[in-house]
C-alpha cells in the first residue's frame, strides 16, 4: 500500500484557506485538525498558522495589488488558485524572512497540484514575479476598509461604536498577531513558581504589566506537551474573560452559575476566585463542550467544585430560581472584538447579525430569575456592537426595576467603572474587545 504524501506548511495553509472561504470553515479549528493530520513539527506548524491567519488578515488588500497585475478579475479564478496567489503575495510583501523565489516556487507547484487549468501555474508564476518587478511602486490604498482587510460594513460600525476617534488603530490592532495569555492556577502554584517552570520548559514569559496573575507567553509551541499545563498550573484565557470575573466577584462559599460557559474560561476564574470553596454550575447547550469543560476543571483540581451540565441559557429551570450569588452569562455574540484571534470572522455573513440581540436578551431575561435577591448578574460579550452590549442591557433594565446597575473596580488603567458598564478595546486595552455590565438585584 503506497504512503500518503506529507503535506507541507504551505499546502496545509492553502487548504484551510480553501475551506474558510468555500466551505464556511473556522481557520483556527481546521488548521488545529489539518497540522496534526499532516504530522507538522512545530517549526512547520507555526509557519502554517502564520501564512493562513496572515492571508485572512490582509485578503482585501492582497487582492487590491493582485488585480492590478491579473488580466481576469480575482473572483473568476479557481478558488484554489487564487488562494495560492495570496499566499504567494502575503509572503513577498508582508512577510521578511520568506526569500521571494521560494514564495514563487512553492506557489506555482501548489498551483500545479491543484488546478483544474493546466495554464494555472504559468499565471501564477506570472503575476506572482510581476508583483515581485513592482513592489517598489505599490502604494497603500487610501480607503481604510481595504488597507486594513475589514469589509466596509465593519468599518462603519466600529465607527459609529467609538464615535469617530481611534477606529485606524482598532482596525490595526485587529491584525496584529495577539499574544498567548495564560492565567495562573493561584488555588494550587503561585505565579512565581508557574513562571520558574515555564521557563524550565523553554517558553518565553512575562508577567502582565497590569492583570494580576496573568502571564504573556511566547514560544509555547503545543501547550498541551507541557508539563505544567498537564499539572493544572495555569489555563489559557485573555485577560478581557479574567477582568469580566472580577468585576463580578465570585467569593468563597458562594454558589456561582456560568450560563453560557464552554470552554470554561469563565468558570475557571471564578473557581480561582473563590479559593476553591463553593459551588460553580458550569453549563453549555452543545453535549461535547461539557466534555471540554470537565477535562478542564479536572486538569486545574475543580472537579469537585465545578459542575458542567447541558442547558440551554433561555429554558428555564425551575430548581434554579433565585439559588445563585453569583449568575455569569457570556452570551452568544457577533464575536467582532476576537477579530485578531479569529481574523476569518470579519469575513462572514452580517444579514444573520440582526438577531443576536433577541437571543441575548432572551438568555439575560432568562437567567436573571436564578439571581438571589442581593446577588449580582455579569452580562458580558466578546463584541464591539451597541445594539448587542449597551442595547440589550438597557433594554433590560426598563423591565426589571429590582436590577440596577453597580459600579465595580478593575486594576490598573481601567480603574473604578462608576456606571457599571465597560467595554475593553484591543487598541486601548491590548486585550480583547469585550463588553460587561455588573447588575445587582434589590434585596
Amino acid at each position: 500500500m503506497a504512503r500518503e504524501r506529507k503535506k507541507s506548511a504551505r499546502e496545509v495553509a492553502l487548504l484551510a484557506l480553501h475551506a474558510c472561504e468555500q466551505q464556511g470553515a473556522w481557520s483556527d479549528g481546521f488548521l488545529k485538525k489539518a497540522i496534526r493530520e499532516a504530522g507538522l513539527d512545530s517549526r512547520d506548524a507555526g509557519f502554517a498558522s502564520r501564512l493562513c491567519f496572515g492571508v485572512l488578515q490582509n485578503r482585501m488588500l492582497l487582492d487590491f495589488y493582485l488585480g492590478q497585475f491579473s488580466k481576469l478579475p480575482l473572483d473568476r479564478l479557481e478558488a484554489k488558485i487564487r488562494s495560492c496567489l495570496r499566499l504567494g503575495a502575503y509572503q513577498i510583501l508582508l512577510l521578511d524572512r520568506v526569500p521571494e523565489s521560494a514564495a514563487v516556487n512553492e506557489s506555482v507547484n501548489l498551483a500545479r497540484q491543484y488546478a483544474k487549468n493546466p495554464r494555472a501555474a504559468g499565471m501564477v508564476n506570472g503575476i506572482l514575479r510581476n508583483l515581485i518587478r513592482s513592489r517598489e511602486t505599490l502604494g497603500l490604498p487610501t480607503q481604510l476598509d481595504i488597507r486594513y482587510s475589514h469589509p466596509a460594513w465593519l468599518v462603519k460600525e466600529f465607527d459609529l461604536a467609538l464615535n469617530g476617534e481611534g477606529v485606524e488603530a482598532l482596525l490595526e490592532a485587529d491584525n496584529a498577531i495577539p499574544p498567548t495569555m495564560a492565567q495562573v492556577n493561584t488555588t494550587h502554584f503561585s505565579q512565581e513558581e508557574v513562571v520558574e517552570l515555564l521557563r524550565q520548559e523553554g517558553v518565553e514569559v512575562q508577567p502582565h504589566p497590569w492583570i494580576p496573575d496573568c502571564l504573556l507567553l511566547q514560544g509555547t509551541g503545543d501547550l498541551e506537551r507541557l508539563e505544567s499545563f498537564r499539572r493544572g498550573a495555569f489555563y489559557i484565557q485573555d485577560g478581557a474573560g479574567k477582568l469580566s470575573v472580577l468585576a463580578a466577584d465570585p467569593r468563597p462559599g458562594m454558589q456561582v452559575l456560568d450560563a453560557c460557559a464552554a470552554p470554561g474560561g469563565k468558570s475557571f476564574a471564578a473557581a480561582i476566585r473563590m479559593g476553591g470553596q463553593g459551588e460553580i454550575w458550569s453549563c453549555d447547550i452543545h453535549p461535547h463542550k461539557r466534555g471540554l469543560i470537565q477535562a478542564g476543571a479536572e486538569r486545574l483540581g475543580f472537579s469537585e467544585l465545578i459542575h458542567p451540565a447541558i442547558q440551554d441559557g433561555k429554558q428555564c429551570r425551575e430548581e434554579w430560581i433565585g439559588r445563585f450569588d453569583r449568575v455569569i452569562a457570556d452570551v452568544p455574540c457577533s464575536g467582532l472584538g476576537i477579530i485578531r484571534k479569529k481574523p476569518d470572522i470579519r469575513y462572514k455573513d452580517p444579514e444573520p447579525l440582526a438577531g443576536l440581540p433577541a437571543i441575548q436578551s432572551a438568555i439575560l431575561e432568562n437567567v436573571s430569575r436564578y439571581v438571589k435577591p442581593g446577588g449580582a448578574l455579569l452580562y458580558s460579550t466578546c463584541t464591539l456592537l451597541r445594539r448587542e452590549n449597551e442595547g440589550v442591557v438597557e433594554a433590560f433594565l426598563e423591565k426589571h426595576s429590582d436590577f440596577t446597575l453597580e459600579r465595580f473596580q478593575l486594576p490598573g488603567p481601567v480603574g473604578a467603572v462608576e456606571g457599571g458598564m465597560l467595554t475593553l478595546w484591543p487598541h486601548l486595552h491590548g486585550a480583547d474587545g469585550f463588553f460587561f455590565a455588573k447588575l445587582r438585584r434589590a434585596t
